[in-house]
């Protein structure tokens, strides 16, 4: 009988590549990660070695996601030094931290000692105090300090992102001193689009630029190409912003300076492309009342007490919805119609809502949306909810008279509908403006209160106009 271990073709390493990985949709290939799989259970390390060298980091990032729990470990401990841990800040982080604290402190210091500093530094904030110190104790003197000073920077700033390896020349070299200087020194940054020129001490003098420096000729001082001018970042600054400020004038890196101006790193635009990634993924789940935090690989218990703060104060939101209906108790006994429609213009109101909170989220999170155009926005918005609710008022009003046949009931729900696709329209935009001024995350908070805003409305405004239009009691 066929052994197990043996029973899946491990692929031929020479020929491995995107389609003998993944397959039409890009999604991994199963026979491949059961190849895989079924080389750690066999410990078969030399051909384990062999893949984890040809696979680029983000692909040996979706393949340890795809393993089972414990085998993730084995593969990192089978291949030892060909491992590449920037693989790791690949996957998410509940993975990222289940296998760091797994591993041996000596094992993940030497993986760390091949990282870029902004790769190490992703890699070790996910793990608490006591075990980032343990790890850093591994490392010589001088990898140690500058890791503990980049976490010691508030987490989201440039000091969290930037990269400490630069190349820093003096003011006063020619270009040929700075070209000998790149080519004679062994460590230079993996990748990199400029140079920075500094003072004695280190201050931040301005920057050159790769092609400028290389159409120069080498007798060229250094101060005729330099950019004094040069946008740069400071390390307290939010990443958001950073990322906001290279999208604006189109940077590939931007220097990184303390308070007294001195250099201490570079972020490149490799960074901030993870930085938007983050972003959106961020405010996507704070739309849907979702923690920034929560990951697909979650347990359950972590999820569902994540989510259990914003569904409560959805329910304490949806019972002061309901409280609107029991003021027209006896208006709906009396006609069952007003029960079927008033929920069909809650759920119209709060879909237009939605829209226009969504659009001013945005606008808001992007610095498009301020006190100087503000009540433009605001005007037009309101403008966009009348032409909307004149449109489906047209529409509900006819279908409601054709379904009941009331006399009237197609004019109350249309001046209902005008009322509520109006008031989703300004609440979609107020609300998230008011809580940006109250420094609150408006896209964490406005859904909930936007939706409690179009259902009060949309079934006060409808009840409220049927009980005088039939004057009902």
């Amino acid at each position: 009988m066929t052994d197990d271990v043996n029973a899946v073709v491990r692929p031929d390493l020479a020929a491995l590549d995107h389609d003998a990985m993944r397959d039409d949709h890009g999604d991994l290939r199963a026979g491949f990660v059961e190849a895989v799989s079924q080389a750690i259970n066999a410990e078969d390390a030399v051909w384990l070695r062999g893949l984890v060298s040809e696979l680029h980091e983000a692909d040996l990032g979706d393949l340890i996601e795809a393993l089972e729990s414990d085998q993730r470990v084995r593969l990192v401990e089978l291949t030892g030094a060909d491992f590449d841990f920037s693989a790791l800040n690949e996957v998410d982080e509940t993975v990222r931290e289940e296998i760091l604290e797994e591993l041996e402190p000596e094992a993940v210091a030497e993986g760390v000692r091949e990282l870029d500093s902004d790769d190490a530094v992703e890699l070790l904030q996910v793990l608490d105090e006591e075990d980032q110190e343990e790890i850093l104790d591994k490392l010589p003197p001088s990898e140690r300090d500058a890791l503990e000073r980049s976490l010691d920077y508030p987490e989201n700033s440039a000091g969290r992102r930037m990269q400490t390896d630069f190349i820093a020349v003096p003011r006063d070299w020619t270009v040929g001193e700075a070209i000998d200087f790149m080519r004679e020194t062994a460590k230079l940054p993996e990748r990199f689009y400029e140079i920075y020129v500094v003072d004695g001490v280190n201050h931040w003098q301005g920057a050159v630029s790769l092609d400028r420096l290389l159409r120069s000729h080498r007798n060229v001082a250094l101060t005729e190409l330099v950019d004094e001018d040069r946008r740069k970042v400071s390390v307290d600054e939010d990443q958001e912003e950073v990322a906001r400020l290279f999208g604006k004038y189109n940077l590939v890196a931007a220097p990184v300076v303390d308070g007294q101006n001195r250099l201490v790193g570079v972020i490149t635009i490799d960074d901030v492309v993870d930085v938007i990634e983050e972003e959106a993924d961020e405010d996507l789940k704070a739309l849907g009342g979702v923690t920034s935090d929560e990951e697909l690989s979650d347990r359950v218990w972590t999820i569902a007490r994540g989510r259990f703060n914003w569904l409560l104060v959805n329910l304490a939101t949806a019972f002061l919805a309901s409280s609107v209906l029991g003021l027209f108790e006896d208006q709906l006994q009396q006609m069952v119609a007003l029960a079927v429609l008033a929920p069909i213009v809650a759920s119209q109101g709060g879909n237009a809502a939605t829209q226009t909170m969504t659009v001013a989220v945005r606008a808001l999170a992007t610095r498009e949306l301020g006190p100087w155009n503000a009540v433009r926005v605001v005007m037009r918005e309101a403008l966009v909810g009348l032409v909307n609710g004149v449109a489906f008022a047209l529409i509900t009003g006819i279908a409601a008279y054709a379904w009941f046949k009331v006399p009237g009931l197609g004019i109350v729900i249309a001046l209902a509908m005008i009322a509520n696709l109006i008031a989703g329209a300004l609440g979609g935009i107020l609300i998230p403006m008011a809580l940006e001024r109250m420094r609150a995350d408006p896209a964490v908070a406005s859904g909930t209160f936007v939706t409690t805003v179009t259902d009060v409305v949309g079934f006060f405004s409808f009840l409220g106009i049927a009980t005088l239009w039939f004057g009902l009691k």
